[in-house]
């Protein structure tokens, strides 16, 4: 028993940790088998017989399909609209419509709508002033409301219908009623439990709080109008759908809605229409082209809408810098206009690959080929396709506010443009290229920041959608040239009407050029983004050290630091990159007055890279400018400040150090301090005790918060030496502040056979040394996680924190740490992280455990 057991548990600790391989992988299993599916229900469907439906769609349908378009866009507004009121943070409904709209239109063509719809909620109502989690309960009402809406409709639809026909599945009335009637009664739960006096859904801290009994009648109407108004506007579009089918009709939009959005596929791709056209009877060539007009104007078209407004405010906040932060609106432009663009780049190019998918029209064709020779033709045909994929492999870096990604985009669009032009005359295609490229000009300033494209590391979402795209055009292509029999010659045969050649020809290179960027991307992505700058100029040092009233200010010489040094060159702060995560390096080192400056450098420059400022073991001090910088500070331990002045080894508190002290002296040891210019002379032997020491910790050199053993690092500073009977047992490099009143130990390290007690007795030697040079406190350093709260009403971190000082001994020794650091009375001062808040402080806390523990 215990072996299948082993197994499962080490099954599901490989799935654990790559579950976001496992993830990304099922994903796009799930969408290919979708197309697969959409295949085999189409079979016997022709893209003529899908031409002429589209032709013989009245106008009339369309403009109603487009009517209710509008209606069901608008009915969601009124989600967000009142889900805001129910949190206690009612905004004017122009900013909940645009936080609705773009939330919607975005995670309807994306899916994943907790990345794409969330983003656009937090960066909109974050612009409002709410914070992460009254945004999360925003959302969390919303998704409840939308699950509840396609219940109702679905439950209705049972419940009026004739008996319901689902595919392969038949449900008679009085199933299909009594199915009905369980959908409708689930809807009453969280009304009852809102009368029971529940208000909170899950746990008190994260659950989603239930909305008044009057709020959730209004969120239920709302949301069961909107999936009936939307289905509707599907079924306009079916030619002789007759009013008595509707009720059926809605069910199985809501069966496939539910499909959709289970499985994960972006937008539904595929998924949607397979589960529509399954469920749905009728002539499946009508169906389909009705499938087809419903994307156009459901999805894309309001996507379109929501990108040109959204631009538009960007540009006009460009153009009258006054108006600046008097409008929510304007400011949602500001926020969201990168996102937008990036959408239109992407749609651009899934048409450029469509369009190559696809045969060209004969007769443009023709006329093609009185004006450029067969080759150009083929030639600019693979380019198209090439372009596209290349626009989705682009729009992360647009997402990112690049500026290499801005400049990239306008070229494939400008490229897109022309071979759309010598391909086949296509041009609308080729107006819609340079339409997008003129939106992305007038926002040129959205897009400020440095880096190079595919260098970071991969966004699976992005990837994700530019396969899905791919695999979409590829589904298109098949289906087209269905009665083509397939054959090696094929992929060699060039003529004016080889369209599935070029088709076949394209493709397979696109799909060469997508994963060989994909790979590319995984495989070269720098971790570690940048080289330690050289050390500030001697001036800039000597001022800024000289004013510095930290010892930790000595961390600049460990050589794996970059610096930003203020204008008079009187002060600098030190910081490295991780990951995506500019880390700095404690306070500032310098007079106070620059700080302020120099924050904001560093803030102004992480952010041209897209970057998340995050800073470690700072100061109380400093906390004002984090409220400034927009960061959230964390309390990260305590540091141990002996007072010299009242340090004393008499009394029964001091007993285990007098003890330390007699026992060092009765074994011969002596305790010296040499100054800095005779350390040299030293290197060798204290080389052989940190190496001695670093092997019985089984560990390697830390960097970026303590000091390291090299020896131009050591020699810039006066070591403290314990010799038993002439021979170094143990050393410490001492620090010491600018404005002499602080003295602190870098490297302490010892021999396995020094004396016990021997580092105790260093640490009191070391103190009584630095009171007789008049220095007024000595600093013991760190205890990480130590003096957290742990109340009811601690923060979530703090809590943690606690927790993990209390039992993580055998992790880190939190507890046993601070312990040796008690023994010397010391008074305890505050340290701090600031990070980002909401979703970015994980991954800059994660980026900083690698750099510290590196």
């Amino acid at each position: 028993m215990s072996r299948p057991m082993g197994r499962i548990d080490a099954a599901l600790a490989l799935a654990t940790r790559h579950r976001r391989s496992l993830t990304v992988a099922m994903v796009l299993l799930v969408a290919g088998i979708g197309f697969a599916a959409l295949r085999l229900v189409l079979r016997e469907v022709h893209l003529s017989d899908v031409r002429a439906a589209l032709a013989e769609v009245p106008r009339a349908r369309i403009a109603a399909a487009l009517a209710l378009t509008t209606t069901s866009y608008l009915l969601l507004t009124g989600l967000d609209w009142v889900a805001l009121r129910s949190v206690g943070r009612p905004l004017p409904w122009r900013i909940a419509a645009a936080g609705s709209f773009t939330s919607y239109t975005l995670s309807h063509n994306l899916g994943l709508s907790l990345i794409t719809g969330g983003s656009a909620r937090l960066r909109l109502y974050g612009a409002a002033g709410l914070a992460f989690g009254e945004i999360a309960q925003v959302a969390a009402i919303c998704g409840l409301a939308f699950w509840a809406g396609v219940a109702g409709a679905a439950g209705v639809g049972l419940i009026v219908g004739d008996g319901v026909v689902l595919g392969p599945v038949t449900l008679g009335p009085g199933l299909s009623r009594g199915l009905g009637a369980v959908l409708i009664g689930l809807l009453a739960v969280l009304p009852l439990l809102r009368t029971r006096g529940i208000t909170t859904l899950g746990p008190e801290r994260f659950g989603v709080a239930l909305p008044s009994l009057k709020q959730m009648a209004s969120l239920g109407a709302l949301s069961l109008a909107d999936l009936t108004v939307a289905s509707a506007a599907l079924f306009v579009l079916v030619p002789a759908a007759a009013p008595g089918a509707f009720p059926g009709f809605v069910v199985a939009y809501a069966v496939a809605v539910v499909v959709a959005l289970l499985l994960h596929v972006p937008g539904g791709l595929g998924v949607f229409e397979t589960v529509v056209l399954a469920s749905v009877p009728g002539d499946r060539p009508a169906l389909f082209a009705a499938l087809l007009l419903y994307r156009l104007i459901y999805y894309l078209l309001p996507l379109l809408v929501a990108a040109i407004g959204i631009a538009g405010a960007e540009g006009w906040r460009l153009r009258h810098p006054i108006r600046r932060g008097l409008s929510y609106v304007d400011r949602a432009g500001q926020l969201l206009a990168p996102t937008a663009v990036t959408v239109l780049v992407f749609v651009a190019g899934f048409v450029l690959l469509v369009s190559g998918a696809l045969p060209g029209v004969k007769d443009r064709l023709s006329d093609l080929d009185d004006m450029v020779p067969l080759p150009f033709i083929e030639g600019s045909h693979m380019a198209g396709s090439l372009i596209g994929t290349a626009m989705l492999l682009v729009a992360p870096a647009l997402n990112a506010r690049l500026r290499s990604g801005w400049a990239a985009a306008r070229l494939l669009l400008v490229g897109g443009a022309i071979f759309s032009l010598l391909k086949g005359l296509d041009y609308e295609e080729a107006a819609l290229q340079l339409v997008v490229a003129g939106v992305l000009q007038y926002c040129r300033a959205s897009f400020y920041r440095e880096g190079g494209i595919l260098t970071d590391r991969p966004r699976w979402p992005w990837l994700i959608a530019a396969a899905a795209a791919l695999g979409l055009s590829l589904w298109a292509g098949f289906f087209a040239y269905q009665r083509t029999p397939y054959s090696d010659e094929l992929w060699w045969r060039f003529a004016l009407d080889g369209n599935a050649p070029r088709f076949l020809r394209a493709s397979f290179a696109a799909g060469v050029l997508l994963t060989a960027a994909s790979a590319w991307q995984l495989l070269t992505a720098s971790r570690t983004r940048t080289l330690p700058d050289a050390l500030p100029p001697e001036g800039v040092l000597d001022a800024a050290l000289a004013a510095s009233t930290r010892t930790d200010a000595a961390l600049a010489f460990t050589g794996d630091k970059s610096f930003v040094v203020s204008a008079a060159g009187d002060a600098f702060l030190m910081y490295r990159v991780q990951g995506r995560s500019w880390v700095v390096m404690g306070d500032p080192v310098g007079p106070v007055a620059a700080w302020s400056e120099l924050v904001w450098s560093i803030r102004r420059a992480c952010d041209a890279r897209a970057g998340r400022l995050c800073f470690y073991q700072a100061s109380e001090r400093m906390l004002p400018l984090f409220v400034e910088l927009g960061l959230q500070a964390i309390k990260y331990g305590e540091e141990a400040h002996v007072a010299l002045a009242g340090f004393a080894l008499a009394g029964p508190k001091a007993k285990s150090l007098r003890h330390a002290v007699r026992r060092t002296e009765a074994a011969g040891a002596v305790f010296s301090v040499e100054p800095a210019a005779t350390v040299p002379a030293l290197m060798a032997e204290l080389a052989e005790v940190s190496a001695a020491w670093l092997a019985e910790k089984a560990g390697r050199e830390k960097r970026f918060s303590l000091g390291v053993f090299d020896a131009g690092y050591l020699s810039r500073f006066p070591v403290a030496l314990v010799r038993v009977e002439g021979r170094i047992v143990a050393f410490a490099n001492i620090w010491t502040s600018g404005d002499g009143e602080e003295a602190s130990v870098d490297l302490m390290r010892h021999r396995p056979d020094a004396p016990y007690g021997t580092m105790e007795a260093m640490v009191v030697r070391l103190i009584e040394w630095a009171r007789g040079e008049g220095y007024e406190r000595f600093n013991l350093g760190m205890a990480p996680l130590s003096g957290m709260p742990s109340g009811r009403l601690a923060p979530v971190w703090a809590r943690l924190g606690h927790a993990l000082f209390a039992n993580g001994e055998r992790l880190y020794g939190f507890a046993g740490l601070r312990a040796f650091k008690a023994k010397y009375g010391p008074d305890w001062v505050s340290r701090y992280i600031a990070t980002p808040s909401g979703v970015a402080m994980p991954r800059a806390l994660i980026d900083l455990a690698r750099l510290v523990s590196a």
